[in-house]
């Protein structure tokens, strides 16, 4: 049996890495899980998902110029059955982060702390900005710290530079 794109197949765990983790798959042939193809979750440190020696079903996702089989654990499973999402300006579209039991916090912009100004919240009649409006903000944003740094730097280069 040849190993093609899209073969789901067994293989064991041969060796882990911070990027992956190398499995071999039948015919001699071996290849590799890259950190985000191992679960549909994050992954931080691909030994809290695998151990060397490990039984797993693999699905082939790609086969290189160079005959290098990519592969994937999370594509061989049926993906998790998640509730409906719907997000939210709070949420920016990355699930339910309600609130533990008690919290009654007022829901209004972030509160402004060392490093951070205040962000207001988008008004909910307008509905979610654009990528594009988002990333608008973004630089206008930074352009503004970026200026609001240079102009403390050059002020601190005045006052201790001349005498």
């Amino acid at each position: 049996m040849g190993i093609e794109v899209g073969s789901i197949l067994d293989g064991k765990v041969t060796g882990i890495t911070k990027f992956g983790a190398f499995v071999s798959l039948p015919g001699n042939r071996s290849g590799l899980v890259h950190i985000s193809e191992i679960a549909y979750s994050y992954v931080n440190d691909v030994h809290d998902l695998l151990a060397e020696g490990q039984e797993v079903k693999v699905k082939v996702i790609g086969i290189d110029t160079n005959n290098r089989i990519n592969l994937s654990i999370k594509q061989a499973l049926p993906p998790p059955s998640h509730p409906e999402r719907r997000p939210g300006p709070r949420s920016g579209g990355f699930g339910d982060r309600s609130r533990p039991e008690g919290d009654h916090r007022p829901q209004g912009g972030r509160r402004s702390g060392p490093g951070r100004g205040f962000m207001p919240e988008p008004a909910q009649s307008r509905g979610p900005a654009s990528f594009e409006d988002q990333l608008k903000q973004f630089m206008a944003s930074s352009d503004s710290k970026l200026s609001e740094l240079h102009m403390n730097e050059k002020r601190g280069n005045r006052r201790g530079g001349r005498k």
